[in-house]
């Protein structure tokens, strides 16, 4: 009796298509993700094997893996610099900024572009809103020197022509956390709304449709359908970004800022402390090892941020 109902399961359960039949069947997708497969694993996971250098005195002359082994000497440089509580605040700081404030502007900007009705408009709005993206950060500081600098700046003319006194902005630190910032949202608000205006073109369209049918207005169609539609969305970009919240933009510090010691006080990130101190040393294992300590922190972050989510709601974690 046990042997029949043996059987009749094997019979029942259905079998399980081959890696091959899959590929096969997927091969489309898959056919369009070899680049993104291609790109990862050689600028991502190719090199993962060179974090060696972190733990050695790396010499030219021996190479990477016949360098003197020296263990966690290199790590004690930036934790011994005194630097270090600074540096995490500013880097964590300007990062959380860029994350919060990035997305509410971004998905903002994508719920307004998907309530125009004007496909010319909201093309060519597309379009300016993206360009801003494509800029060198060596341009955008040009930029913001030519409107800052309190000489010749083109606000610092504007404020004198009215009869005001313009502000030293390249001695006063307070105002380059705002100035950063905005520079950060002037430049990224583009990509990200593309990001989430795609998405919000991908929902169900049944779904506005019936709510026009039954009355609701603009506000009710984007508060009680297009926001949840987009949850999953934002919490997986937040995610992603997450992991990197011990890792700045060093182009855009680096090129704003430069040299200036006046600024540092709330514009010094890791990226750019580090890059001063190798400059002249060139002790490629202790920026190894700073750049090897940001992966693992971000990497335990996005596990316990990921952690936090599935226990909340377990269909939007990443794993």
């Amino acid at each position: 009796m046990d042997l029949d109902r043996t059987a009749a399961k094997r019979i029942r359960a259905p079998r399980q298509p081959s890696l091959g039949r899959t590929v096969l069947q997927h091969r489309t997708l898959l056919l369009m993700c070899t680049p993104a497969i291609l790109f990862f694993f050689i600028f991502a996971y190719m090199p993962m094997p060179g974090a060696y250098i972190a733990f050695t005195n790396f010499q030219y002359n021996m190479g990477i893996y016949r360098s003197p082994w020296v263990g966690i000497k290199n790590f004690q440089f930036l934790f011994t610099s005194g630097q270090l509580g600074l540096l995490l605040k500013n880097t964590v700081l300007y990062n959380l900024a860029f994350i919060v404030l990035g997305n509410v502007v971004q998905l903002t900007f994508a719920i307004l572009l998907n309530e125009v009705r004007n496909k010319g408009y909201k093309k060519t709005a597309q379009s300016i809103m993206f360009l801003p993206y494509f800029i060198s950060d060596v341009l955008v500081s040009l930029l913001v020197y030519n409107l800052l600098n309190f000489d010749y700046g083109f606000i610092s003319h504007l404020v004198r022509s009215t009869g005001g006194e313009m502000a030293k902005v390249y001695q006063n630190a307070g105002a380059w956390p705002f100035i950063i910032v905005l520079v950060n949202l002037w430049k990224s608000t583009g990509y990200g709304t593309v990001v989430y205006f795609a998405a919000i073109t991908g929902m169900d369209s049944s779904m506005m449709e019936a709510a026009q049918i039954d009355g609701a207005n603009a506000w009710q169609r984007i508060r009680y359908i297009t926001l949840p539609t987009l949850k999953p969305t934002v919490i997986i970009l937040f995610l992603f970004a997450i992991g990197g919240i011990l890792k700045g933009n060093f182009g855009l510090f680096y090129n704003l800022v430069g040299n200036n010691s006046m600024l540092f006080k709330t514009t010094d990130i890791i990226e750019t402390y580090v890059y001063r101190s190798m400059m002249n040393s060139f002790n490629f294992s202790q920026s190894s090892a700073v750049g090897l300590f940001q992966s693992v922190v971000g990497f335990f972050i996005v596990l316990g941020a990921n952690a936090f989510v599935k226990h909340l709601d377990p269909d939007y974690a990443l794993f």
